[in-house]
C-alpha cells in the first residue's frame, strides 16, 4: 500500500517515513504542495493513503484534499498543529477521514490509518447486514431491527442511518449530513430538520436516547458512529 506523505518539517517527515516504512508501508515523501500536486497527477491511481500537513510553505492541506477528492476516493488524514475547532470542521466538510493534532505519537498515528483503511474496505464489500450493537439492519429488504424487533423509519430517517453506517467510526459534520441527505433524498433538509431526525433516530435505536451511544455527538464537530 502506498501513502503520499506532505509534511514541510524534514525531521517530522523522516520520523514518519521510517515508521510508515517499518509499517510495511510504500511512502511517497514531498516536503510542499507544489511537489505533491506533480505527485497527484502522475501517481493518484496508485496511492492508498493521502497525511497531509494543513500548513504547508506554498499552501495548505486543504488544497490538496481538494484536487483527491475531486479525482479519487481514497482516504486523507490532516496533520494539523492548531487544535482548532473551526480548522477541523473545514477539514471534514472537504472530506477529509480523520485528523491528528501535534505533537502526537506515531502508533496512535498508525492506527488512525488503519482505522481509516478498514472502513473503506469495509465500504468496498457489499453488504446484506449491518449491525451496531443491539441494532441490525437488512440492507436488501431496507429494514430495521433492535433486539429482533422491527423498527419502523421513515424513509428519510433510514437514509441517514445508512450515511452514518457508511462512514463507521468518522466524525461527520452537519454540514456533510445535509448534503448528503440532500443528494440521495432530493427534499429539502435544514439544519433543524437535521436535529429533529437525529433526535427520532436516537429515540427509536438507543437505549438511553439522553445518552446515546450509537449514534454519538462530538461537541463542537458533528457526529460519529462506531468507534
Amino acid at each position: 500500500m502506498k501513502i503520499l506523505l506532505v509534511e514541510d518539517d524534514r525531521t517530522i517527515a523522516s520520523g514518519l517515513e521510517y515508521s510508515l516504512q517499518q509499517d510495511e508501508y510504500e511512502t511517497v515523501l514531498c516536503y510542499d504542495a507544489a511537489s505533491a500536486v506533480q505527485v497527484l497527477q502522475h501517481q493518484l491511481p496508485e496511492l492508498t493513503l493521502c497525511i497531509f500537513d494543513l500548513s504547508l510553505p506554498d499552501g495548505s492541506g486543504y488544497d490538496l484534499c481538494k484536487i483527491v477528492k475531486e479525482r479519487s476516493d481514497i482516504p486523507v488524514i490532516f496533520l494539523t498543529a492548531i487544535d482548532d475547532e473551526v480548522n477541523v470542521v473545514m477539514g471534514l466538510d472537504m472530506g477529509a477521514d480523520d485528523y491528528i493534532t501535534k505533537p502526537f505519537r506515531i502508533r496512535e498515528l498508525l492506527s488512525r490509518i488503519k482505522s481509516v483503511l478498514r472502513r473503506y474496505q469495509k465500504q468496498a464489500q457489499p453488504q446484506t447486514y449491518i449491525e451496531l450493537g443491539n441494532v441490525r439492519i437488512n440492507t436488501l429488504e431496507g429494514k430495521v431491527y433492535k433486539n429482533g424487533e422491527e423498527v419502523l423509519l421513515t424513509a428519510l430517517e433510514y437514509r441517514l442511518l445508512l450515511i452514518f453506517t457508511n462512514h463507521i467510526g468518522q466524525v461527520l459534520s452537519r454540514t456533510q449530513l445535509l448534503e448528503r441527505i440532500w443528494d440521495v433524498a432530493g427534499d429539502f433538509v435544514n439544519d433543524n430538520t437535521l436535529s429533529v431526525y437525529i433526535k427520532r433516530l436516537r429515540e427509536k435505536l438507543e437505549d438511553n436516547p439522553q445518552e446515546p451511544k450509537l449514534i454519538k455527538t462530538v461537541r463542537g464537530l458533528g457526529y460519529k458512529v462506531g468507534d
